[in-house]
């Protein structure tokens, strides 16, 4: 199953979803190319938000040698799924899309948790430490649902 998480800048949320889900994936055993991207060009090729690298280093998954990618129209057709962070990621995505196939493989992540209510993974950018690790376990928790459902596939 291949995977692409998207978010504003791809800095903070969207690479710890990619770090998680590519553990979870090995941990399960589950085989998939697993990527994040956003929309935002000025963090092009900038690392991850130092809290969210250090978030994420404490649960002994390594996410300081991404760097910030755009979205491309192409990772539609690279991607089964593509699961964004927000209403933001979602109407850019909109925008992106050729047809409603592209759209069929889009997602707000938060619907594995809580299925048809549209929330969003809080954005821990301007906020403490402690934030950025309570969107880690919700981004976990919903990365855990994804490699589930891979491996009933």
């Amino acid at each position: 199953m291949n995977v692409m998480f998207l978010c504003l800048e791809n800095v903070c949320r969207s690479p710890l979803a990619e770090g998680i889900l590519k553990k979870v994936f090995a941990d399960s055993g589950v085989e998939g190319n697993v990527d994040s991207a956003g929309f935002e060009s000025f963090n092009i090729n900038d690392s991850p938000d130092e809290r969210a690298v250090k978030v994420a280093a404490m649960h002994k998954i390594d996410i300081s040698s991404k760097r910030a990618k755009l979205f491309s129209e192409k990772d539609f057709d690279r991607f089964d799924r593509i699961y964004v962070m927000d209403l933001k990621s979602m109407q850019d995505v909109q925008d992106f899309a050729r047809d409603a196939h592209d759209m069929n493989k889009v997602d707000y992540l938060m619907n594995l948790i809580e299925p048809g209510k549209n929330i969003s993974i809080p954005d821990p950018y301007e906020k403490g430490f402690d934030e950025c690790e309570k969107v880690f376990e919700l981004i976990e928790k919903a990365c855990k649902i994804i490699a589930e459902r891979a491996v009933l596939d």
